[in-house]
């Protein structure tokens, strides 16, 4: 995913996200509708969620330095993270909160003329700012499913705002079905449960950016596709006779680090292996330009030792000495 398309994306959300949660406060604050009320906080934490999201880009952007000499990429996860964190707390937690509460003590709404419009006008601007983020994703998911573009994707700000948009979409859904069935009963246990059901979504769809910002933040592999080209791009079959062994590493969504050890030919001199794993390095960056720290330790190839793969005492997430 570019950060152009991604920071596009949060800018249409967080500008349809404040505008949504003002109207549903006055909503709110004329007809009394919990289901109003739990959207508007959704709303909030939807707007601070994409403020979050732009903060983590901006900060993930600068040099790197002594202290962190791979950059400082992984801040957007750290965000992303927060997001979920956000979510979960402010979103999900009050609004399962607040449905309970209404549940437990119903009351008629007064003017639900407003809470009814401005759902319909916030169901529009969820939908612009869906299909903006929808867009920018279908250019960058490929030909991979949706589920599978939402687990693979290691740039977390497009699946973040298209979960957030879902999520939101449903609940004005679930939200309108509450007012409406309050109004044409005339029973606000309704309206209660919808801002139940409200809560409960937001607190899966929270649960499921945790899990996926997590395993990133742990660190993630590049996928299968780019493993490949990087095994392919080393060897040329000349001076570089095969890969041993390779670990990659996103270090930043956009900043992959490559570390292999390869095999090279027993009779090359020094400067011919030297030589050698420059070339392969190029023929990494031309092929994966996010390739931006590459670590090639030569050795002689054998089939066993492929077979071998890395020492795991010597391989980080190994036993290490102490387990004897």
């Amino acid at each position: 995913m570019s950060t152009e398309g991604g920071t596009k994306a949060l800018v249409a959300a967080l500008s349809a996200n404040l505008a949504i949660a003002a109207g549903k406060f006055v909503a709110f604050a004329f007809s009394g509708s919990s289901s109003m009320l739990a959207e508007g906080v959704h709303s909030v934490a939807d707007s601070g969620n994409q403020v979050l999201l732009l903060i983590g880009g901006k900060r993930a952007a600068r040099e790197a330095d002594a202290e962190h000499p791979f950059g400082y990429g992984r801040e957007r996860y750290v965000y992303a993270f927060l997001v979920a964190v956000v979510l979960f707390s402010v979103g999900g937690l009050f609004a399962c909160f607040e449905g309970y509460e209404k549940i437990h003590d119903p009351h008629e709404l007064d003017s639900w003329y407003w809470p009814v419009g401005v759902l319909v006008f916030a169901i529009l601007m969820e939908g612009w700012s869906f299909l903006t983020a929808y867009r920018e994703a279908v250019k960058d998911k490929g030909t991979h499913a949706w589920t599978s573009y939402i687990r693979r994707a290691k740039a977390p700000e497009l699946p973040v705002v298209l979960l957030e948009d879902t999520g939101a979409l449903i609940g004005l859904v679930l939200a309108l079905l509450g007012v409406g069935l309050t109004v044409i009963t005339g029973n606000g246990v309704w309206d209660g449960i919808g801002t139940l059901a409200i809560g409960i979504l937001l607190v899966v769809i929270a649960v499921v950016l945790a899990v996926e910002t997590k395993s990133l933040l742990v660190g993630e592999s590049a996928n299968q596709e780019v493993v490949s080209d990087i095994r392919d791009a080393l060897v040329d079959h000349d001076s570089v006779t095969g890969v041993i062994h390779m670990r990659t590493l996103h270090v930043g969504p956009e900043e992959l680090l490559v570390a292999a050890k390869i095999g090279v030919n027993a009779e090359d001199t020094a400067a011919q292996i030297a030589e050698a794993i420059d070339l392969a390095e190029a023929r990494v960056r031309r092929a994966v330009p996010i390739a931006r720290a590459i670590y090639l330790e030569p050795d002689i190839y054998s089939a066993e030792k492929a077979a071998a793969g890395p020492d795991p005492e010597a391989t980080p997430g190994g036993p290490g000495p102490a387990a004897h």
